[in-house]
């Protein structure tokens, strides 16, 4: 199965595809796979209102952080959040934009998608290459009724430094013992077993082209490419499919308001709907920025997708952020970007 092309904002350029704008951008950043299809979507319609395009380089969010803190890009876009002290030794300000879920997908020729359940150990030990086939007795348990092919797994995982490495490996860490001890949580780890590649585009492009293969994406990018996918028992033990009601379950109890830095991470979340590996998206953006004009050009993007880019978001199957979370961002941004006056570099109506 080819990969099929995500559709393109004008102005963008994003260097993990290869394709390239025709003309300079008027904002730049870099950063984060997860989020791009939304991106995409308003930086296109953005352009086609205002005339102002978007340069965003989707390039795993290891890249982003390294862009936005060598002063390369006006944002870096992250899955990971960074920590209120590293917010601070950097000099960056932190937002989050939309919430969405990471999602194994699978590539098992007459497996339907949904047709298989996986809990987390049992996923955690497919990474580990504790499990190697598909008809491996612990999958076949929790599958009784389907029947499984003896398939060797082939596991597919990022390469790059990846805000959703650093989601999915968090959630394996949270439900498996030996994952937490032998491999751990981070943007990027030293993977057991498994292919790497590029980008969610690039894993979700390697397993479509393997038979037995595994891997994890975003969601939007299982959805727009008809890729199947795995669902997965929860906290509260029970069976969920990846969609935005379950993305939001997981997302309904928690408190932004008292988060730090917006540093929040929610996989693993109890509920009896909620999808066990659900994360929000970040921004970076310099406290002092040398050139205050360029984030005031971004931070009024970010401030017409959140008034204007709510359906956009959901019909890429990710979810916006609650009106108090908006307004609780704005205030953030008019207290904590300033330019060399003092005053805010941008002051939303």
């Amino acid at each position: 199965m080819k990969l099929k092309n995500i559709a393109l904002a004008a102005g963008i350029f994003v260097s993990a595809l290869g394709i390239h704008a025709a003309q300079a951008a008027d904002i730049s950043g870099a950063g984060a796979t997860f989020p791009y299809p939304v991106y995409a979507k308003w930086a296109d319609t953005y352009k086609k209102e205002t005339g102002v395009g978007m340069n965003y380089q989707s390039i795993g969010s290891g890249g982003g952080i390294k862009q936005i803190k060598a002063k390369t890009v006006t944002f870096g876009a992250s899955d990971a959040p960074l920590k209120p002290e590293e917010l601070a030794a950097a000099g960056l300000v932190q937002f989050p934009t939309v919430i969405g879920g990471v999602v194994p997908i699978i590539n098992v020729p007459g497996l339907k998608p949904g047709e298989v359940t996986l809990d987390g150990q049992t996923l955690a030990d497919i990474f580990q290459g504790k499990i190697a086939k598909w008809n491996d007795e612990a999958i076949q348990k929790l599958n009784p009724s389907v029947k499984l092919p003896e398939t060797a797994i082939a596991v597919v995982r990022r390469s790059d430094g990846s805000g959703t490495s650093f989601v999915f490996t968090t959630y394996l860490s949270q439900v498996s013992k030996s994952w937490a001890d032998e491999v751990g949580a981070a943007s990027a780890v030293e993977w057991p077993v498994g292919l790497g590649a590029k980008g969610n585009e690039g894993v979700a492009a390697n397993v479509g082209q393997t038979q037995g293969s595994i891997g994890y994406v975003e969601y939007a990018f299982a959805a727009q490419n008809g890729m199947s996918y795995a669902k997965l028992i929860n906290k509260d033990g029970q069976t969920v499919a990846p969609d935005a009601a379950n993305f939001a379950a997981a997302a309904a109890n928690v408190d932004w308001a008292n988060a730090p830095g917006y540093y929040v991470i929610m996989t693993n979340e109890p509920g009896a709907t909620s999808w066990p590996i659900t994360a929000a998206t970040f921004i970076l953006v310099h406290a002092k920025p040398e050139k205050p004009e360029d984030v005031a050009s971004a931070l009024k993007f970010f401030d017409w997708a959140y008034a204007e880019g709510d359906k956009m978001a959901e019909d890429l199957h990710y979810i916006p952020l609650p009106d108090s979370v908006v307004t609780q961002i704005k205030a953030t941004w008019a207290k904590e970007i300033l330019g060399a006056d003092g005053k805010p570099v941008f002051t939303p109506n």
